[in-house]
Parts: structure tokens; C-alpha cells; sequence
């Protein structure tokens, strides 16, 4: 079996108005300090003080990753409401923050809001970030070169980030649209091997527009610290079952691509304009529009591309016991709709309908 790890970034809200809350320090300390997680599972505080992160452990099973990804959710909930604060899963803030004060210098964080200024001044996307585990480092940037066709897919399905200042943006994804201001953003180039990425990867460095080797903007690559490939397509779940949906059909298109190169197979290069458009269209429409088909360069049905989706992973799936938990929870997202379609449903109630669901959604009862 392959391991999956599962990193998830949520909000931090007042829970009666759904304003940002900036207090992750505080959280993560309570945290630490009071509710236990699974072995290896940890929080983070993120770039903003208003965002905070849930990593899993490694986790072989799908019944492992629903025990990780739960105890991940209620124990930040648990910190955030100590903190009179409320955790929820959404893309984007449902209110406009103001600009935050720059971190302090020596911080990480502090450089990257130095060189990024107003584009991270306010910015509040939250993403789930899927690793899988690969053999090496050479593997994981061939299997990067694969996911490239599906990475559209993927977004797609994840969408849950409809508002953008408490307006609607129109977009299924605003997040990603967010996302697209930092330089590199979007369909990682195809790279011949991992001396290759490296040395391109330094030269965006040396030119200045990354902070360091460790920071790329593309939706996937090869992790910069651990044995993995780093799938980074979605917004944040709104449910622990999306969460898991992406995450198992990111390990079943990791698997695909695994045994396609077994058996000599290598991607080929999509046209950056064609990946480009796939990207936006996924982030635009989600699955209720039309779609970019990567390879053919041609406008398909989102439904199609699914599909497609389906047809590509079914072997994978099948292999590690996950395609009908995939299938039920595909049949699910189809039936209820993205979580930007649901958001949009609650907001026909008002701002604090969505706020309502959105935390009812994130943290699991029972």
C-alpha cells in the first residue's frame, strides 16, 4: 500500500459573524497543550494569523485517513472555541479582511510578505495539500509530469471558494485565481528528472521571485521535504469525505502513473496556454461548465472529463479496495454539488447561513 499524508489549512472565524479571527498563535498552544492527536498528526500555524493547518500522519487506509483527518478537525475545534474562535473549511474568507501588519523580519513568513507585498497582505486561500509516497526523488518528478493532464480534474471537483471579499466571484474557485498572482503559479513545466527541477527551481530563486528552494506555486511537485509527490490542485474541503476523495484519488493517479513508467511510459508535454486554460476553466466553472481537455487542447464537458477521470484510476482503486468508497463519494459530490455550489445555495439565506454550514460541515459530530 502507498502512503498518504493529508495536510488541510482552515479559517479562523468569529463564530457569530464569520470575521476572521487572528489567533492561531494562541490556538496551536492550546492545542499543543490540551487535545492529543493521532501519532504522527500535528497543527501548524500558517501564513496568516487568521489560518491554521491540520496534518495527518501517514496513513495506509482509508479508515486510518477518516480517524486522522476527524481528530485533525475536532481538535482545532475544540483549541479554536477555547480561543472563542471557530475553525471552518472554506477556499476563502467569507468576509473582506483587512491588510495585515508584515511578520516579524526574521520570520519566514516576514520574507515572504516582504517580497510579495500587497498580493499576500490580505490573502487568506486555504488549500488541501495531498502527498503520496514515491521511491526517489527522479520518480516523483516523472510521476509530477503525468498528473499534469488531471490536475484541472482535481480542482474541479474540490471547488470551495466562491466569494471573494463576501461578493461572488463567479468562479467555483477564487482561491485559485488568488493563487495565480504569485510567479510559477499553476502546471508545473515538464521536467526531464530532478537535477533538472533543481536547477530550475534555483534559478527562480536567483532571479528573485521565490523566497527559497522550498517555496514553488505549482499545483504539484516533488516535495521539498519529504519522500513524496505533493499534490496541491485543491481548495480546502468543506467535509471530511471531499477530503478524502481527493486524497484517494491523488494516490490512485500517483499509482497509475507509478505503473505506467514500470512499463516505460513517460508523459508527454502538454502546451503551457492549453494547461494554462484548464486550470482557469476548472477554477471558473468547477464541474457545471465546460471544461479543457489538456491533451486534446478542446473544450469537453466537465462531466466527460470526470469520467475520463473515473475510467484512469478505476485499476488503482480497485488494487488498494477504495473504488466503491471513490464511486459513493463521486455519486455524493455529483448529487449535493461542490461545496462552492452548496456556499452559494446557504448564501440565498444570508452570510450567516454559509457560515452556519460551512461549520457544520468542517467538524464532524458523533
Amino acid at each position: 500500500m502507498t502512503g498518504i499524508g493529508v495536510e488541510e489549512e482552515f479559517l479562523l472565524v468569529d463564530p457569530r459573524t464569520g470575521v476572521s479571527c487572528p489567533r492561531a498563535e494562541a490556538v496551536v498552544a492550546r492545542q499543543q497543550a490540551c487535545c492529543p492527536l493521532p501519532d504522527g498528526a500535528a497543527v501548524h500555524r500558517e501564513l496568516r494569523p487568521t489560518q491554521i493547518e491540520a496534518a495527518t500522519g501517514v496513513c495506509e487506509t482509508s479508515e486510518e485517513l477518516y480517524h486522522h483527518l476527524v481528530a485533525g478537525r475536532r481538535s482545532l475545534a475544540e483549541a479554536a472555541a477555547a480561543e472563542d474562535c471557530a475553525i471552518i473549511a472554506s477556499g476563502t474568507a467569507l468576509r473582506g479582511p483587512p491588510d495585515r501588519e508584515p511578520q516579524a523580519d526574521d520570520d519566514r513568513f516576514g520574507k515572504v510578505d516582504d517580497l510579495y507585498a500587497g498580493v499576500v497582505r490580505s490573502y487568506e486561500a486555504c488549500g488541501c495539500h495531498v502527498h503520496i509516497g514515491v521511491p526517489d526523488r527522479d520518480t516523483a518528478v516523472a510521476v509530477v509530469n503525468h498528473l499534469a493532464e488531471w490536475l484541472p480534474t482535481l480542482l474541479a471537483l474540490s471547488g470551495n471558494s466562491p466569494f471573494d471579499g463576501g461578493r461572488d466571484s463567479g468562479y467555483a474557485s477564487w482561491r485559485m485565481v488568488e493563487q495565480s498572482r504569485f510567479p510559477g503559479s499553476g502546471i508545473a513545466p515538464h521536467f526531464a528528472g530532478i537535477e533538472d527541477y533543481e536547477i530550475q527551481v534555483d534559478r527562480l530563486v536567483d532571479c528573485g521571485v521565490l523566497v527559497d528552494a522550498k517555496q514553488t506555486f505549482w499545483l504539484a511537485r516533488p516535495s521539498p521535504s519529504w519522500p513524496t509527490v505533493e499534490v496541491r490542485a485543491a481548495d480546502t474541503a468543506s467535509t471530511v469525505d471531499e477530503a478524502v476523495l481527493q486524497a484517494l484519488l491523488t494516490r490512485a493517479l500517483v499509482r497509475t502513473a507509478l505503473d505506467a513508467l514500470d512499463k516505460g511510459v513517460e508523459a508527454e508535454p502538454l502546451d503551457p496556454q492549453i494547461a494554462a486554460a484548464a486550470v482557469w476553466s476548472a477554477a471558473r466553472y468547477g464541474l457545471s461548465g465546460p471544461a479543457i481537455d489538456p491533451i486534446a487542447g478542446k473544450p469537453v464537458p466537465a462531466a466527460g472529463r470526470l469520467a475520463s477521470l473515473r475510467e484512469h484510476t478505476r485499476s488503482a482503486l480497485a488494487e488498494t479496495g477504495d473504488l466503491a468508497l471513490v464511486n459513493t463519494l463521486l455519486n455524493q459530490l455529483e448529487n449535493e454539488g461542490t461545496g462552492a455550489e452548496r456556499q452559494r445555495r446557504a448564501a440565498a439565506d444570508g452570510d450567516i447561513a454559509v457560515l452556519r454550514m460551512l461549520t457544520e460541515e468542517t467538524v464532524p459530530h458523533g
